[in-house]
């Protein structure tokens, strides 16, 4: 991965989390304005294009970005429901959502190289001299 791909990465990864502890810290800022959005919009989206591999990057994007706004509409739609909307709890529930996605990715990735592991010995274990069919 470039190096400028990667600090593009930190830099958002440090907006959004900006963005969070403003929001729960309850801070009156104009950087709030854009920051708590910013959080409220990529952490649902890179959690779910990190749980989508080996797809179409463009794809995985679209696929990212209305998941996002789809987990967004649903929070705000139950907070409106059960009449308690919190802007606190909005950007709290989503970063717990982001975190509990990040954990199956971790598994779903490791139980992945495992399985590949155990397949690729399997079928390509060199056959001892005389151990062979006939």
């Amino acid at each position: 991965m470039s190096r400028s791909r990667t600090f593009a990465k930190v830099a958002l990864a440090v907006a959004c989390a900006a963005g969070a502890v403003l929001v729960l810290a309850d801070v009156e800022t104009p950087a709030r304005m854009v920051l708590a959005p910013l959080f409220m919009l990529v952490v649902p989206g890179a959690a779910i294009i990190g749980l989508l591999r080996d797809r179409d990057p463009l794809s995985t994007l679209t696929v990212g970005a209305a998941a996002s706004l789809a987990i967004n509409v649903l929070l705000a739609e139950a907070m409106l429901l059960f009449n308690a909307w919190s802007p606190r709890a909005g950007v709290a529930t989503i970063g717990v959502l982001g975190f509990f996605l990040l954990v199956i990715r971790l598994l779903y990735r490791g139980a992945g190289a495992i399985d590949r592991d155990i397949g690729q010995r399997r079928w390509t274990a060199p056959l001892k001299r005389g151990a062979g069919p006939g």
